[in-house]
């Protein structure tokens, strides 16, 4: 029985030593849950790549990646690691847990979602790659604002909002016209539509548990692990599923799993190699 039933014990081997506001013995079980949806994510996913087509490949690699950083940051989350306490505020005593774990994962997973919205809509490199930056500004001010104690943090906080304006104004209307022009814009909108939703939920959970403490961190925890799991495990599977009936070439994303066609390589090299066309060998 003790093998097929295993207690958390997360929290007695890695204790919160040292902070006021920690994570509950329920917010682990429940950040074990989330670890096992992304690992369940990751092998699934993996399996669609051996049986996707070689050159339809490119959103199976990128949310993989982003799939197996969300797994090794909510374990470490899970298992009571990958935090640091932070005072409550100028002149309080106590403090709470902040896991910078989270953070790293969004770092990965955001740019991520825009990277493949981006390539989905056909926009150009300039702005996929602005909007990649955007997405790491967004994240890196949020975490100032939650190592930030003073009321200060809010202006960290007003900073990464405005960035996920910027993000949004792009990928709800920059990129649904570039997609319209290649013919997935009802695609195109679902997918869009999807995450700034959950985007937009971010801000509100930031809000009410790293930024101010209004929920415990337990209840930040519960909060932020529904919306990762409804942004990277549920929208990477929309992409899969979506893509099997779209036309790859048209959208320029049939990359090949070569760099190069070897076959042309060696075609163009013989054409180089032989005489051109009137030319009359010498003795």
């Amino acid at each position: 029985m003790s093998v097929l039933y295993r207690a958390n014990d997360a929290l007695s081997v890695n204790p919160p030593i040292g902070v006021d506001s920690a994570l509950s013995l329920t917010g682990s079980d429940w950040l074990w849950a989330v670890t096992a949806i992304y690992v369940v994510a990751f092998l699934g996913l993996l399996g669609f790549c051996f049986t996707a087509h070689e050159s339809n490949r490119v959103f199976h690699y990128l949310f993989t990646i982003a799939l197996l950083v969300g797994s090794v940051t909510y374990y470490a989350q899970a298992s009571d690691l990958g935090w640091s306490a932070v005072s409550d505020g100028p002149g309080s005593r106590s403090l709470h847990q902040l896991f910078y774990a989270r953070y790293i994962n969004w770092v990965v997973s955001f740019p991520s979602v825009a990277l493949a919205l981006g390539l989905l809509s056909g926009i150009s490199w300039t702005t996929i790659f602005t909007n990649i930056a955007i997405t790491w500004l967004w994240v890196l001010t949020y975490l100032a604002a939650a190592y930030t104690p003073t009321s200060y943090k809010w202006g960290f906080f007003a900073f990464g909002t405005l960035a996920y304006v910027f993000l949004a104004m792009s990928t709800l209307n920059e990129s649904r016209e570039a997609a319209g022009r290649l013919g997935i814009s009802r695609d195109y909108v679902v997918l869009a539509a999807w995450a700034n939703l959950l985007w937009l939920l971010y801000p509100i959970a930031f809000g009410v548990s790293d930024g101010s403490g209004i929920i415990s961190v337990t209840g930040g925890s519960i909060f932020f692990g529904v919306l990762d799991v409804l942004m990277v495990p549920v929208l990477s599977f929309g992409f899969v599923f979506l893509g099997r009936k779209w036309d790859w070439a048209r959208l320029h994303l049939a990359v090949s799993e070569y760099r190069f066609d070897p076959h042309a390589r060696t075609l163009s090299d013989k054409q180089a190699r032989s005489p051109a066309e009137g030319d009359v060998p010498t003795a």
